[in-house]
């Protein structure tokens, strides 16, 4: 079974429990916070994805770092996760919490690219047009890439707008090759 699918039937579960146990804004910073530091410390990733790395050494890992800073439904996916020693799923589960999260709260998450950051009345437009196209509330991330050259790549789930020059010079290249 491919990971993706076993990291969504976790997720899932979470879900459901954290739902019913009415902690699921806290068990989805919990969440955040895992996926945060595994993005900060790539140490820390690597040696979840080890096998190599005894799963008792990742669960006092774990420990050390998140018993005492997440709620209790939180840390009892990662103490059955590493006794499964599963813990190379932890953060596609939070992945997969987090889109779960996002779809009950109506909250849209897309991602624009540009060549240089954007001015507020631009993040307000971009927000406003994903907004009314979507009909939910939306977190905008932003990303900065020179290469574009001009113009903005725009993320919405697995949907992408290309409006970029560095896309309509390599499209020229193509019709004239």
């Amino acid at each position: 079974m491919a990971d993706s699918i076993v990291a969504y039937r976790y997720a899932k579960s979470l879900f459901d429990l954290a739902s019913e146990k009415k902690v699921i804004d806290k068990v989805n910073d919990d969440m955040l916070l895992f996926k945060e530091i595994c993005d900060d410390n790539r140490q820390f990733a690597v040696v979840m994805n080890n096998p190599i790395v005894r799963h008792d050494k990742k669960l006092g890992i774990l420990k050390n770092i998140f018993e005492n800073r997440v709620h209790d439904v939180t840390f009892s996916i990662f103490n059955v996760l590493t006794k499964k020693h599963r813990e190379n799923l932890i953060y596609p589960i939070a992945d997969e919490f987090q889109k779960l999260y996002n779809q009950q709260k109506g909250i849209q998450k897309a991602t624009v690219t540009t060549v240089s950051p954007l001015t507020d009345t631009q993040r307000k437009e971009f927000i406003s047009l994903i907004a009314k196209t979507t009909g939910k509330d939306v977190i905008l991330e932003e990303k900065i890439n020179p290469n574009l050259i001009g113009g903005y790549v725009l993320k919405i789930d697995d949907n992408q707008v290309d409006t970029s020059i560095r896309k309509k010079l390599n499209e020229l290249k193509l019709t004239l090759a």
